[in-house]
């Protein structure tokens, strides 16, 4: 179910007083207005049953599985509609030179595009030939969607019977989940949506006001689960992020004592020694910079951990192929890990040393992970001898990566390394002697789960090096000016670097999404019509969804991809030969990383062939039932998508944050743009420069508490009214008070 929502601004008090929102507080509804929004579209008693009468039920994943196979197949629609708007755009922009559309020709082409290629269909928008329209579009993928269906049991939950408990622990994880942005901290708001959802979930069926009981219920027993960042303070704003799970809490203060108990002093090489190996490890011509010895020498010495910190294009790679040269004089070994194998398999080629990921590093050494049945992940350890549940077999002990006292493990692209991989990572370094180095960028891609292990571990580190001098790009003006990009400091300098930007002519304002994915859909087709590779970076799976079947669907109209031979991707997602692919799972039989991106050569019965993008000889054979799984589309990704990536130029659509903007502009050696939705070319250059904005990292319980601490001060406080305040089905705990906006 698709749900929107729209706020005003403006409220009129008790007063007869207009008063602006708190957007601090507006936004921070909006993940318990969604919950209320899955518990209705899941609970309903009427909604259920009438459902139920037409033959349809509510799967545990709360799609209505009956209609889910259709989903792709509209959404293929959609692109085809997408597409045919891109190129009657381009169209009438050619015909109309420094014009744009107005609203009425923008409808006009939206009518076109909707009917183009789908003859006979009605010619308005009124109910019932809209009615129609939606008919004909199921037809044309499934009769049997319009068919009758006999009415099946509704099957329900007995409210007495959930197991409150479970959902306590499915509401903490919830709340977890979301809270990677925010230092893993927590508001009641979080909890109760995290609440609300696990009730929607649980099989319930029953009017609102008859589940707020065991809502309310679930919330007291989730915050047994927390830890009090905010020492019990009574005046507190329930939107106010002032509390953590103890899973997150525990973790940040481990993995803060053990990197303490790594950190042994030792020395660093000299910059001078780096310079007499590099002469002899590199290519004639290339020299490194005093900042790149410096960090060299610093691996290939003997501080247990040791911290190398840079924006893009620093010439980390160059500067780990030095020190991996000077610890080989030393005899001893360099190991190279990254949170991802295609990271992993990139830097262990470019620099010469053996290389995994970091979880087949730990699962060698006896770490095994998953999810629990409130879906909390979990890690335990095997010894050798132990049945491993993943093979059946007794756990020999590691067998393919040993590690060794004195061996230097170097983890790349460390910004991406979550609070649970790292605390593994440490332990195996303190049982084995080796010394820990994490070379990467806290800027950048943040982890899948909780930020701050490699912020932690600088604190700790006996040596640490930043490098600043930025070797990427061809145009050193704008190579200084991603530095200010990177870290701009404060709001006006934003606004600074991006008003350079907008000098430079690389933002592009557009009045809605729609405009932005044909921005970007023209941009791909501009950039390959060159035989340039062009990233593509998205805010969401969803928007990169969108972009990736424009792109598909336009290349199909173009003749450049044909429907001869399909085989099926992720989501049911339609795959053609010559489209851009990612794999989304390591493969040791097929040899495929994942987030390697590939084109797919040719579709066999049973198997498609793969081919590199940058090396035609690259070529690599994955069955049908992985590409199911495990593969989609790839013209466009989210900033972890193209991490770590480097191309001729660079997209990078709306709505992303401040990594996400920094990435994306990093990541073309020849051309970066930036697009943003507004109504001005100077609210444009805002926008812009608000997507800079970035919170600062919270690597141990203190920074966290400090940061509640801040969001109290500065929020909304509550003062004296005759009646509670009462908000999406709950009270204040302080009788008698409201919150004022003012």
């Amino acid at each position: 179910m698709h749900r929107h929502l729209w706020l005003s601004v403006k409220v009129l008090g008790e007063d007869g007083k207009w008063s602006n929102v708190d957007s601090r507080v507006a936004m921070r509804l909006h993940t318990l207005i969604n919950a209320e929004g899955d518990v209705a579209a899941r609970t309903d008693p009427d909604w259920i049953a009438a459902l139920a009468r037409h033959g349809y039920t509510i799967g545990v994943d709360g799609e209505v599985p009956q209609v889910a196979h259709a989903v792709p197949a509209l959404s293929r629609r959609s692109s085809q509609i997408e597409a045919n708007r891109a190129t009657l755009l381009a169209e009438w922009r050619d015909d109309h030179p420094g014009q744009e559309p107005s609203r009425d020709i923008q409808k006009q082409i939206d009518r076109q595009a909707w009917a183009k290629e789908r003859p006979g269909k009605p010619k308005g928008l009124e109910e019932d030939a809209w009615e129609q329209t939606v008919r004909d579009e199921l037809a044309a993928i499934d009769p049997w969607l319009l068919a009758e269906r006999a009415s099946v049991a509704v099957r329900a939950v007995d409210v007495e019977n959930i197991d409150l408990d479970l959902l306590a622990a499915r509401a903490i994880v919830d709340a977890d989940d979301r809270s990677a942005g925010s230092g893993g901290r927590v508001s009641l708001f979080d909890l109760r949506a995290g609440a609300t959802r696990a009730v929607a979930a649980s099989g319930v069926v029953a009017h609102r006001q008859a589940l707020q009981a065991t809502i309310d219920a679930v919330v007291s027993r989730s915050l047994a689960h927390t830890v009090d960042l905010l020492d019990g303070a009574v005046d507190r704003p329930q939107h106010i992020k002032g509390y953590m799970t103890t899973r997150t809490a525990a973790l940040k203060v481990e993995l803060a004592r053990r990197f303490g108990s790594l950190n042994i002093a030792g020395a660093a090489l000299s910059p001078e020694a780096m310079r007499l190996v590099s002469e002899s490890e590199l290519p004639t011509g290339v020299v490194i910079e005093s900042g790149q010895a410096e960090a060299a020498g610093a691996i290939a010495g003997t501080d247990r951990l040791v911290t190398i910190t840079g924006p893009a294009g620093t010439g980390k790679t160059t500067m780990l192929r030095v020190a991996h040269a000077a610890l080989t004089l030393q005899r001893r070994r360099l190991i190279v890990v990254a949170p991802t194998r295609k990271a992993a398999s990139v830097a262990g080629r470019e620099i010469g040393a053996p290389a995994s990921s970091v979880h087949a590093l730990l699962a060698d050494h006896g770490w095994r992970w998953g999810r629990d049945a409130a879906g909390a992940e979990t890690w335990t350890r095997l010894i050798p001898g132990d049945i491993d549940p993943t093979t059946g077999a007794p756990y020999p002990g590691s067998t393919r990566y040993p590690v060794n006292h004195d061996d230097r493990i170097v983890i790349d692209e460390a910004g991406m390394l979550d609070l649970h991989t790292a605390n593994a990572l440490a332990a195996l370094a303190l049982e084995t002697g080796a010394g820990l180095a994490m070379v990467g960028d806290h800027l950048q891609a943040m982890p899948v789960g909780h930020s701050g292990a490699m912020a932690t571990m600088a604190r700790r580190s006996g040596s640490v090096v930043e490098l600043s001098a930025v070797h990427r790009f061809r145009d050193q003006e704008y190579a200084a000016l991603t530095l200010r990009l990177r870290e701009p400091g404060s709001m006006d300098a934003a606004l600074a670097v991006a008003a350079e930007l907008d000098d430079r002519g690389v933002i592009h304002r557009v009045d809605d999404n729609s405009g932005a994915r044909d921005l970007m859909a023209e941009a791909y087709f501009r950039w390959a019509g060159r035989h340039r590779r062009v990233a593509l970076v998205t805010a969401t799976n969803e928007e990169a969804d969108a972009v990736n079947d424009a792109i598909q669907q336009r290349r199909l109209d173009l003749g450049q991809l044909r429907l001869n031979r399909v085989a099926v991707g992720r989501g049911e997602q339609r795959l053609l030969e010559g489209d851009v692919v990612q794999t989304r799972r390591n493969d040791r039989a097929a040899d495929v990383d994942n987030r390697a991106v590939w084109a797919i050569r040719r579709i066999r019965p049973g198997s498609i062939d793969l081919v590199s993008l940058t090396d035609s000889a690259d070529i690599r054979r994955i069955s049908t039932d992985y590409a199911a799984s495990h593969v989609h589309l790839a013209y466009a990704s989210t900033v972890h998508g193209i991490q770590g990536e480097t191309t001729d130029a660079s997209i990078v659509g709306p709505g992303v944050d401040a990594s996400g903007l920094y990435v994306g502009m990093t990541r073309g050696r020849a051309h970066n743009e930036a697009i943003a939705i507004a109504r001005t070319r100077d609210a444009a250059v805002a926008a812009i420069a608000e997507s800079m904005t970035r919170s600062p990292i919270e690597a141990s319980i203190e920074d966290s508490r400090a940061a509640a601490m801040t969001e109290l001060r500065l929020a909304a406080r509550f003062v004296d009214s005759g009646a509670p305040f009462v908000s999406a089905g709950f009270t204040t705990p302080q009788s008698g008070r409201t919150p004022s906006l003012s």
